[in-house]
C-alpha cells in the first residue's frame, strides 16, 4: 500500500478518542482524516472520506459500532472497520464479525496494539485477539448446533403462519387441520426452538434463519 493509511477515529470519550488519533498520527504510518463523537457523525465521516480503516467504539450515541459496520457493508463503502469495546462477550464479538467488522479489540489495548491492528486490517487481514478467539469459536459452535434445527414440513407451515400473525384457530383453518393437531405441531415446534410461545418461536426462528 502506497502512502499513509487513512483513518477515521470515533469514540464519544474525547480524551480516549484524541489519544488514539494522536498516537496513530504521530506514528508516521497513518493520516487521521476525521474524528467523531457519535455514531451518526462516524458514519457521515466514513461516507465523506472513505478512509482505509475506521476505528470505532462499540457503544456510541445514535448508532453503535455494529450498526455502523452494517451500514458500511450495505452501502459498499470500501472502509474496513476495527471495533474497540469494553465488552468481550462472545455474542457481541460474533455479531461484529458476522456483520463484516475487520477486527475487534478490547479498549484496554495499548496504542501499539491498536496501531498494529489498523495496519493489518488495512492490508486485508482480520484481527481478533487470542483471548477472544476461544470464546468466538465456542459461540460459532453453539450457533452451528442451534442452526442444525430440523423442522418437519408441517411444523414449518405452522411457524410461517405464526410469523404472519395467525392464531392457532386461524392456522388450523388455513391448513385445513384440527386445532388440537396444530397445537401438537406448535408444541413440538416450541420444544425444538426451546421457547414457550408463538412470538418467541418466531423471534428465535428468525435468529436461526429458519424463516428466510
Amino acid at each position: 500500500m502506497s502512502g499513509r493509511i487513512t483513518v477515521v477515529v470515533a469514540d464519544d470519550h474525547p480524551m480516549f478518542r484524541e489519544g488514539i488519533a494522536r498516537g496513530l498520527q504521530l506514528s508516521g504510518f497513518f493520516e487521521v482524516v476525521a474524528e467523531a463523537s457519535t455514531g451518526p457523525e462516524a458514519l457521515e465521516a466514513i461516507r465523506t472520506h472513505a478512509p482505509d480503516v475506521a476505528v470505532v467504539d462499540y457503544r456510541m450515541p445514535g448508532l453503535d459500532g455494529i450498526a455502523i459496520v452494517h451500514a458500511v457493508v450495505r452501502d459498499k463503502i470500501p472502509t474496513r472497520i476495527l471495533i474497540l469495546s469494553a465488552t468481550a462477550e462472545s455474542g457481541v464479538v460474533f455479531r461484529a464479525i458476522e456483520e463484516g467488522a475487520a477486527g475487534y479489540l478490547d479498549k484496554g489495548a495499548s496504542r501499539n496494539e491498536i496501531s498494529s491492528a489498523v495496519q493489518k486490517i488495512a492490508k486485508g487481514l482480520t484481527v481478533i485477539p487470542d483471548e477472544l478467539t476461544g470464546n468466538l469459536a465456542g459461540e460459532i459452535r453453539m450457533r452451528a448446533d442451534r442452526n442444525d434445527t430440523v423442522l418437519s414440513e408441517r411444523e414449518l407451515q405452522v411457524l410461517k403462519a405464526f410469523a404472519r400473525g395467525l392464531s392457532i384457530p386461524d392456522t388450523a383453518k388455513e391448513l385445513i387441520l384440527g386445532a388440537s393437531t396444530v397445537k401438537t405441531h406448535a408444541r413440538h415446534l416450541y420444544e425444538k426452538l426451546e421457547v414457550s410461545d408463538r412470538a418467541a418461536a418466531v423471534a428465535e426462528a428468525m435468529r436461526r434463519g429458519l424463516l428466510e
